[in-house]
């Protein structure tokens, strides 16, 4: 089975021509993980990136003491472990699949070979890195400036950017992410102090709360609350 039609789709392999996207599907390797597996811990060795086929993934920051923090959640299309096809560095954060999740990896070794020429492919990973970087910095802006309600507003907006269906009138479905890990990814912030800001945000018509989703009904005020916090 050819996966160029997939890598196609993936903005770092995007610009590389069908012929391209043939020779390096070849080189994927699938993989398959049940939900909450883990694929990688932090300090593990980088020998290669990996694309989302099927399923999701978690990318978090763990302490010995059980504390998390979500760094991103990913979905069918996305790309994850860069870092290691440029410095081949431990891995810095933890990978566990989210439902069951049938991952590309790419090995550092077959990439490299593959690419070296491909200047098209090393600029986008360039930008990849970049985002990584940017998003990291939102994440620590946030956790200085804003207030609880604040990085709310933002989590539910970063995720109907990145998992979000549109629905009518202008509504925004999103998967509805366990109370830990909505937690988890505003960081150092109680169960209890989400669910409470989320019931406050059903009352003002921001938000609708379904069986496994979050009906975002108002994305305009949603911003408003980062401002105001």
């Amino acid at each position: 089975m050819s996966y160029a039609v997939l890598l196609s789709k993936v903005p770092l392999f995007a610009a590389l021509s069908p012929e391209k996207l043939e020779g390096l599907a070849a080189l994927l390797i699938p993989r398959q993980y049940a939900d909450q597996e883990i694929i990688f811990h932090a300090g593990d060795v980088g020998n290669g990136l990996y694309v989302v086929r099927k399923g999701g993934v978690t990318i978090r920051l763990s302490s010995p003491g059980g504390k998390e923090v979500i760094l991103s959640l990913l979905s069918r299309g996305d790309v994850f472990g860069e870092l290691a096809l440029i410095d081949g560095e431990p891995r810095s954060a933890d990978a566990l699949a989210r439902d069951e999740t049938q991952l590309l990896m790419l090995p550092r070794d077959a990439f490299l070979r593959h690419i070296h020429e491909q200047h098209e492919v090393m600029m986008q990973l360039l930008v990849s890195l970049s985002r990584q970087v940017r998003r990291i910095t939102g994440l620590v802006h946030d956790a200085a400036f804003l207030d609880v309600r604040g990085r709310l507003a933002q989590t539910l907006l970063e995720l109907a950017r990145t998992l979000g269906q549109p629905g009518p009138d202008g509504v925004v479905h999103v998967p509805r992410p366990t109370q830990r890990d909505l937690a988890n990814m505003i960081g150092g912030v109680s169960r209890e102090s989400i669910n409470k800001v989320l019931r406050t945000y059903e009352q003002q018509g921001l938000l609708r709360q379904e069986r496994g989703q979050i009906v975002l009904l108002d994305l305009d005020r949603l911003r408003q609350e980062i401002d105001e916090g």
